[in-house]
């Protein structure tokens, strides 16, 4: 393990892995945190949710390796949840990494959320209206998606041409800022960048060459969460009014099977349908972070994973200014399974 440094040292740097569904940022992020004294932050807008474990994708403790892993299970299923209250945990999560003078290493395909955090933008210029955002969502239950969508439309024509309409979550968020303030979320944002202070950051971006290869990744991992009891999962939090919740509803991996537990489709046409929506939501994911010039890219594909990991380790070794260590073993995800039994 790498030695640790004093914040003052390192300016409260930390590094970002970032990539698509099923590209292996949880065990690199992993690998990366016990290699430079790290502990892991969670990115991921759905994991922040308890009980939501196999349809998220959540890491195992197994996965874990002993290494802190934050900002995941910490809500009740019925909370709402913004990237403004990320911003607001990840800071106060991150304070506290440094305070033990570790480095956050934050992991997660949620780039809006991270994106905020890094950029330094301040979400405490106005308090929301109380129940707002509960009546836009039953506003949306109630007349639909599309109705919602023409709300932010005629209040914020320039918010609603960047927000997907099927984005209920930003789409409520949006609207949110502007009927509690009177200023549309573009222009709030427009003033919130300019007064940002920007964060000490390393990115970290996995990739794919061949996109077919990351698909084949995502409809595998399906396949393994329905072995793994995702549609038990999905039941229960069904009963415990999944369906009804402002936004851990809209998760992929569970709102697919709403049409199958309705009686209007099979589960055969479920399955199918989650793994088009994963490769959506991929792809999303890529177009997303490929627009950052600060993410230092690897492609996932095209090396064996000794190499991926070594990559990253010697980015992570030059950005905090460490020395890198031949002696030191490779954090490949077996190697790390070994050397993390210190921790247990």
């Amino acid at each position: 393990m790498e030695t640790a440094h004093a914040v003052s040292d390192m300016q409260k740097k930390m590094i970002c892995v970032v990539g698509p569904t099923a590209s292996g940022k949880s065990a690199l992020a992993a690998a990366i945190a016990e290699r430079f004294c790290g502990e892991v932050v969670s990115c991921d807008s759905m994991q922040i949710y308890r009980g939501m474990d196999i349809g998220t994708a959540k890491t195992t403790p197994e996965q874990m390796r002993g290494i802190p892993h934050h900002l995941v299970d910490v809500l009740d299923i019925c909370e709402p949840f913004s990237v403004s209250d990320y911003v607001k945990c990840a800071s106060a999560v991150a304070d506290g990494i440094y305070a033990r003078r570790n480095i956050p290493v934050f992991c997660g395909g949620t780039g809006l959320y991270i994106d905020s955090f890094v950029s330094g933008l301040s979400f405490n210029d106005y308090e929301s209206k109380p129940g707002l955002r509960e009546e836009l969502a039953g506003f949306a239950r109630q007349y639909g998606h599309a109705a919602l969508y023409e709300r932010l439309k005629k209040a914020d024509p320039e918010s609603a041409q960047k927000i997907p309409s099927e984005n209920v979550k930003r789409v409520i968020r949006a609207l949110e800022v502007y009927e509690t303030t009177g200023v549309p979320f573009s222009e709030w944002s427009r003033r919130a960048a300019q007064k940002a202070v920007r964060r000490d950051a390393l990115y970290i971006g996995l990739f794919f060459e061949d996109r077919a290869k990351l698909y084949e990744r995502i409809d595998r991992r399906v396949e393994e969460m329905m072995t793994a009891g995702l549609l038990a999962e999905t039941e229960r939090l069904i009963r415990q009014g999944l369906r009804e919740t402002p936004t851990a509803g809209q998760a992929i991996g569970y709102k697919e099977f709403y049409p199958y537990f309705d009686g209007e489709q099979t589960l055969e046409a479920c399955v199918e349908r989650l793994k088009i929506n994963s490769r959506h939501y991929a792809k999303r994911q890529l177009t997303w972070f490929s627009r950052n010039p600060a993410i230092h890219p690897l492609t996932v594909d095209t090396v064996e994973p000794e190499t991926l990991y070594a990559q990253a380790y010697a980015l992570c070794s030059a950005y905090l200014g460490t020395p890198r260590s031949s002696e030191l073993p490779e954090n490949t995800p077996e190697s790390v399974s070994e050397r993390s039994k210190k921790h247990e």
